[in-house]
């Protein structure tokens, strides 16, 4: 089966973050099994010509252009909408990771319209807004694309609710999927993770913006520091507007020598770093189903979040890391997974919980259920 995955940027940073991920895990995972998937996105920040493939996977990456100051959704690319109906021709099954942007929208719109079946997975992206752009591009696309998609993939109930929303109505064709993550070879369900070597190295992997809370995350490094004056604090993660004001922080609480603010990273350098940290602590507020924390404990590393993020029941059944209400409750919770027995206990449970929750086997063979189904209605109704 030729499985088009459409996202909206590509970049060396990871600037869009979890929904390459997922394409990327899925698109893996449906080539172990014979399939051919293939990426559609922009591309940024490769310098010369974007790659012809992304970790092996075929890819058909357009230089971004910016029509309008607007983040993701200003940008698009004139050969990819010239071209949309071609590409989608030659799927058998188009899966878009739907935003309200120039790009997946478009894609997914010239699908639609080519009768190719269409799976749509929003990731959280398309939710109730009053922001005028947001109602524009509902009357004049997001609506029909979430009527007439073969499935549209959501994670949460929340997030069910919030589509629902948007359409107006009931969701007819909505299918339940989370996330998946490959399994990591140096830990399996059987026991913990080796501890990590050195001083406790507490991690913040996520972009840098407002909505993760990344000061926060700085806030708490005092309190940790009382009772374990050797602790080491990793901000990791493209900047979105955020960075200064961490770096101010850092700076205000005299930590400069206990922060270490690497930037970005590669996949392979996010999954280094989680291997290395003792805690990971992801402080973001209405955080759908994060693929940082489904890497943590695919490494064994316990993490820490909130109580709005979409894998905090999850985490918090089986004890693999700690769920907080607010900031306040950052460090004590990190300091609990800092004593070894909690951390042994912690660390188990995330790897087990990976293993038996979000196997990339048991989500990609849901997933060619859904492609079965959509391929089926469509000739049906060819």
């Amino acid at each position: 089966m030729r499985v088009l995955h459409v996202v909206t940027l590509h970049s060396p940073t990871g600037a869009f973050g979890g929904p390459v991920r997922v394409a990327l895990n899925l698109s893996h995972a449906l080539r172990e099994r014979g399939h051919a998937p293939r990426l559609l996105a922009l591309a940024d920040g490769f310098g010369t010509a974007p790659p012809t493939d992304v970790e092996g996977i075929p890819a058909r990456l357009l230089p971004a252009r910016r029509l309008l100051p607007l983040g993701f959704s200003g940008i698009t690319s004139p050969a990819l909408l010239a071209g949309a109906g071609r590409l989608v021709r030659a799927a058998d099954v188009v899966h878009v990771h739907l935003a309200r942007d120039l790009v997946t929208l478009p894609v997914a719109l010239a699908a639609l319209r080519a009768g190719v079946p269409l799976v749509l997975q929003t990731h959280g992206m398309v939710d109730p807004s009053e922001r005028l752009l947001a109602k524009v591009l509902d009357a004049l696309a997001v609506r029909r694309l979430l009527r007439g998609a073969s499935a549209v993939l959501h994670l949460t109930a929340h997030e069910l609710r919030g589509l629902d929303a948007v359409l107006g109505a009931p969701l007819g064709n909505a299918v339940r999927l989370v996330n998946g993550v490959p399994r990591q070879a140096a830990v399996s369900r059987q026991g913990a993770r080796p501890v990590p070597e050195g001083p406790p190295r507490i991690l913040y992997a996520a972009r840098l913006q407002a909505r993760k809370r990344p000061r926060d995350f700085v806030a708490a490094a005092p309190e940790i520091l009382r009772h374990h004056s050797d602790a080491r604090f990793v901000v990791a993660g493209p900047d979105e507007g955020e960075l200064a004001a961490v770096r101010e922080l850092i700076d205000s609480l005299g930590l400069h020598d206990r922060f270490d603010c690497v930037g970005p990273l590669s996949p392979a350098g996010v999954l280094d770093e989680l291997r290395r940290a003792h805690v990971y602590v992801l402080p973001s507020v209405d955080e759908p189903f994060p693929m940082s924390v489904l890497e943590s404990l695919s490494v064994g590393t316990p993490a820490v979040v909130t109580e709005s993020n979409g894998l905090a029941a999850a985490v918090r059944e089986v004890g693999a890391g700690r769920v907080v209400a607010d900031a306040a409750g950052l460090a004590p919770a990190v300091l609990e997974l800092l004593e070894p027995g909690t951390a042994e206990k912690a660390s188990a449970a995330a790897c087990a919980l990976a293993d038996d929750a979000f196997s990339m086997d048991a989500v990609v063979e849901e997933l060619l259920e859904v492609y079965g189904r959509a391929v089926a209605q469509a000739r049906s109704q060819a």
